[in-house]
């Protein structure tokens, strides 16, 4: 029982790491390993990433705030978005089969990853548009812009965020996500940011850990009063995300965007495929593995 719940916290301390790294909640590695390994029911597993979640949130965002990386105009427009989908989610991830939820994540995630790899150089080679288009008005009125230090670059970089719109659309659909799969909606978050409205890698990743402790309580609450929290679970993943989050937050300045993308695609490309097989075996009653 020891050597499990150790084994379980060492996970956790990963998906922290990692989750700060590319502005995740560890939801990607906490829901895998719950469910390939422990056996755990996925609804009690989306549950516990959920709390893992809200935990690495609390212990990496500062961070990213005291290094002036966070966005925090951009993260509290977004989260309005991300908290309605998020309630959304959850409704709908507690009607469904726990295989078709394990598909879905599957199939999300590789998205993800495919996207990542496909720009993993466009952070660390493009200039950021510094400027607001005066011709869409709702990019004007809300007017963001700001600049911030990247430390592995060596250089301060200035940007402006581009296509409000489009990107509160994608956080709502992120929210869902969250709910939904327990991820905390970050791997869509950090790509809505970066490739719509063109906000820098870095910055992306800081402001979505400031906002994925929000998104995720709004659907841990229901996940709570369904019982399908397990404080067996949730206890080691909790400490163990908050050691690695502390730890990664204080180190992902250092990287190139091209590197924390390829850790990213390599970690989620296995897992969201590992998933899916899981997933259609569970549903179809055949054994894949």
């Amino acid at each position: 029982m020891f050597i499990n719940i150790l084994l379980l916290f060492l996970i956790s301390v990963i998906a922290g790491l990692l989750g700060s790294l590319v502005g995740i909640g560890g939801g990607i590695i906490i829901v895998p390993a719950l469910t390939l390994i422990y056996k755990v029911p996925i609804h009690n597993a989306i549950a516990a990433s959920l709390i893992s979640v809200i935990a690495t949130s609390i212990a990496g965002a500062h961070k990213y705030v005291e290094q002036e990386i966070t966005n925090i105009k951009l993260g509290m427009f977004l989260e309005v978005f991300t908290t309605l989908g998020a309630l959304m989610g959850a409704l709908l991830a507690l009607i469904l089969h726990g295989w078709i939820l394990s598909v879905i994540f599957g199939l999300l995630v590789f998205s993800m990853a495919v996207y990542s790899y496909l720009t993993r150089s466009n952070d660390d080679l493009n200039e950021f548009n510094s400027e607001l288009n005066p011709e869409k008005k709702l990019e004007n009125i809300i007017g963001i812009k700001d600049s911030y230090y990247d430390a592995a670059l060596k250089k301060r970089i200035d940007y402006a965020v581009h296509n409000p719109l489009s990107g509160s659309f994608v956080s709502l659909l992120a929210g869902i996500g969250s709910g939904l799969l327990g991820i905390g909606g970050g791997i869509i978050k950090v790509s809505a940011m970066n490739s719509l409205m063109k906000v820098p890698m870095k910055v992306s990743v800081a402001t979505s850990k400031f906002m994925i402790g929000v998104t995720a309580a709004a659907s841990a609450t229901l996940y709570f009063l369904s019982g399908s929290v397990d404080p067996h679970y949730v206890a080691p993943v909790a400490l163990g995300t908050i050691a690695g989050a502390t730890f990664g937050s204080s180190i992902m300045n250092r990287f190139k965007s091209k590197i924390i993308k390829l850790i990213f695609t390599a970690i989620a490309g296995y897992l969201s495929i590992r998933m899916i097989l899981k997933g259609l075996s569970d549903g179809l009653n055949i054994n894949i593995f």
